[in-house]
């Protein structure tokens, strides 16, 4: 098809539609159950609309093609009066504009298969439909898959790879891929989600307190397998998490930098249900009270970071409060900052920039550090252990480099403290308090 009208004909009969070049001027197309719509081989195919896209319904394809909305609208969406999706299959395909699979209304069954989608830019600040927990609003993805059934029974299984969201020069509006199921109802479970890079500004106003967005958000009712990031994640807005599990996930890895450069934009951001987490690159926070890693709620097994930093007021490292079986740092971590204000489950808090906090209730049984944990604010603590470490291994020493500061404060003994260079060179190197 090279037409508008010769496509819109094929859609009436064809079971599989080749696009050959760009057709423009195109309305919302549906496709029936069983159609795949194609580009051509090495030329690709591109539909250009002046508001929707596609609707799928059941057993789709789309494959080799290029899908052209304004950045507001939804380049690709499901028809929710059909109660089994089948699967929906995206290979290579590339749009400007939201892709947007929901199961409600009818649907209650389906497969979302993706390998290889680019959501070249996305504008999601008009959505209004968003899942709320923790005393916030989540914005919507470009790539949005969500489960908005209240029933249990209803499932939704996915398998997600090869996916970006914006870039450096044109981040999405919004969230970048977002998986989301129905809190105590209906499920998504996908096996693999696998992304490139992925670069997000909300478009938050700054000290808004109860909405955010993520650029890689597993939201409450998704059960993930594996999330792998092959590519950078970054955010650069207020409230613009990085990476952040509201969800089920056995293990997370993330190969390549964890960044963001507004306030309050948290590196990974941990309030679900977590086996495994390994990032094997820095996390780097630029903003103010724009924390490193965060444990608030939820579960989490173990942890690994190569080095965490942060250069910003009340931009703490790391901050646990739940129980973590081991937590282990390659390299350092280190913040610059002093006090500042941050977001704390929907509330803007005064923090220190502290290294590592562990606040009462929290405990790490086993932390280790290869290089230093390092401080350079005035009357920070670098070591803030309101809770419980099991046994602290800190290779490279444990720093407190500004004016008044504490370099290791703890309510009662740490196991292995005796063993780690402790230096306050203009405060306190060890403050022991009771609980």
């Amino acid at each position: 098809m090279s037409s508008a009208a010769e496509l819109l004909d094929a859609l009436a009969t064809a079971d599989d539609i080749e696009v050959d070049g760009s057709i423009t001027g195109m309305p919302m197309i549906s496709l029936r159950p069983g159609v795949t719509l194609r580009g051509r081989a090495v030329r690709g195919g591109t539909l250009c609309f002046g508001a929707k896209g596609i609707r799928l319904s059941t057993d789709n394809t789309l494959a080799d093609i290029t899908v052209v909305v304004p950045d507001h609208e939804v380049a690709i969406s499901n028809d929710t009066s059909i109660c089994d999706l089948g699967t929906l299959m995206l290979r290579n395909v590339r749009t400007t504009g939201q892709v947007l699979l929901l199961a409600e209304d009818a649907v209650r069954a389906g497969r979302v298969v993706v390998e290889g989608l680019a959501v070249a830019s996305a504008d999601l600040r008009g959505r209004t439909r968003r899942q709320h927990a923790f005393g916030v609003d989540a914005m919507q993805g470009a790539f949005t898959l969500w489960n908005r059934q209240s029933d249990p029974a209803t499932r939704i299984t996915a398998s997600l790879t090869g996916m970006t969201a914006g870039s450096a020069d044109s981040p999405v509006r919004g969230s970048g891929v977002c998986i989301a199921g129905h809190p105590g109802g209906g499920s998504v479970e996908v096996d693999l989600l696998r992304t490139g890079p992925i670069f997000v500004d909300g478009g938050i106003e700054p000290g808004t307190p109860d909405l955010i967005s993520g650029g890689v958000f597993v939201l409450s009712g998704a059960q993930v397998e594996n999330v792998v990031n092959d590519g950078p994640v970054t955010t650069l807005g207020a409230n613009d998490m990085v990476l952040d599990n509201w969800g089920d996930v056995g293990t997370w890895t993330a190969r390549a930098p964890v960044t963001s450069h507004g306030p309050s934009a948290i590196g990974f951001v941990q309030f679900g249900t977590l086996r495994s987490l390994d990032v094997q690159a820095p996390v780097t926070t630029y903003g103010p009270g724009a924390r490193g890693f965060n444990v608030y709620d939820g579960s989490l097994g173990s942890a690994r970071f190569q080095r965490i930093s942060t250069h910003a007021d009340g931009a703490i490292g790391m901050q646990v409060s739940r129980d973590v079986r081991e937590l282990e740092i390659l390299e350092d971590v280190t913040t610059t900052g002093g006090l500042g204000t941050s977001l704390v489950k929907g509330v803007q808090t005064a923090l220190h920039a502290v290294a590592v906090s562990v606040t009462p209730g929290g405990r790490i049984g086993k932390l280790t550090v290869g290089g230093t944990l390092s401080t350079s604010g005035d009357d920070v603590v670098t070591l803030d252990v309101e809770g419980t470490v099991g046994l602290l291994t800190v290779h490279g020493g444990i720093i407190a480099a500004g004016v008044s500061s504490v370099a290791v404060r703890a309510a009662g003994g740490i196991a292995g403290l005796e063993q780690v260079s402790v230096t306050a060179p203009r405060g306190q190197a060890i403050c022991l308090t009771h609980r």
